[in-house]
């Protein structure tokens, strides 16, 4: 492909890409489908898995700082510049066989300069005059980028709190868990005593030494505790003097 096919693509998809006053540009999901040399089809599916089950492309949008319910409005909305940049790398470099020459070949093309610096140019776009506001010196510039790349991090920082806090609740549930499978101050499950007496027992058994255990305990002012079970709901606990008599009456 050459220079002058990739001039006719943007020709052809020119009415689909779009860059405000302030030089921030955003594409179609089609236009950038047609960019990537991709089906349109393609790029919507891995758009809108970004919150129940990303791609690698959608995590790597994400991983940009983006948030993944941002990625299922692009189909209305428009993809950004940013992001059609990481679109075209996965599609260039990162899809194994559903790369692509063209998505190489544009790649190239932007590298050197920016995504958005290469849709302005080839769009034609030029900055508005502003005669009360004055340039930005460099150092100004150079700021507002640092401003920038700070709330790209601080997106990132927050992204890796809510996983933080999701590895705590799995945690709690792993605890929950472990109170199941072993005694705890000398309670057990009805399922958890059967197991360490080497005892197969089935749910209905199960459910039924259950109802004489609590029956039993509350004959004896014995409070159950119960905890939660990912497949009972929730189980109770018996003090180990309690479970020994209702199994031993049941082998009688």
């Amino acid at each position: 492909m050459s220079q002058i096919e990739i001039a006719q693509i943007i020709e052809q998809i020119k009415s689909e890409i779009e860059v405000d006053e302030f030089g921030q540009a955003k594409a179609s999901v089609r236009a950038t489908a047609r960019l990537a040399g991709v089906d349109h089809t393609a790029i919507i599916n891995h758009l809108q898995g970004g919150e129940l089950k990303p791609t690698k492309l959608a995590q790597t949008i994400i991983s940009q700082g983006f948030e993944a319910g941002e990625l299922t409005m692009w189909r209305n909305l428009g993809i950004p510049d940013v992001a059609i940049a990481i679109i075209l790398e996965y599609y260039a470099y990162d899809a194994g066989r559903y790369s692509t020459k063209q998505a190489r070949l544009i790649c190239r093309s932007f590298n050197t300069i920016g995504i958005r610096a290469w849709i302005q140019d080839k769009l034609g776009w030029i900055k508005p005059a502003a005669p009360t506001e004055p340039a930005m010196t460099q150092i100004q510039l150079l700021a507002a980028i640092a401003q920038q790349m700070a709330l790209q991090e601080q997106r990132l920082l927050e992204q890796e709190q809510q996983q933080t806090e999701i590895l705590v609740r799995i945690a709690a549930v792993e605890v929950e868990q472990d109170r199941f499978n072993s005694p705890c101050g000398h309670k057990y499950s009805i399922v958890g005593f059967a197991k360490l007496q080497g005892l197969e027992i089935s749910l209905a058994e199960a459910g039924g030494k259950g109802k004489k255990a609590s029956a039993l305990c509350r004959k004896k002012g014995i409070k159950v505790e119960h905890i939660r079970d990912p497949r009972f709901g929730q189980v109770g606990l018996y003090p180990e003097s309690i479970l020994v008599e209702v199994f031993k009456a049941e082998q009688k």
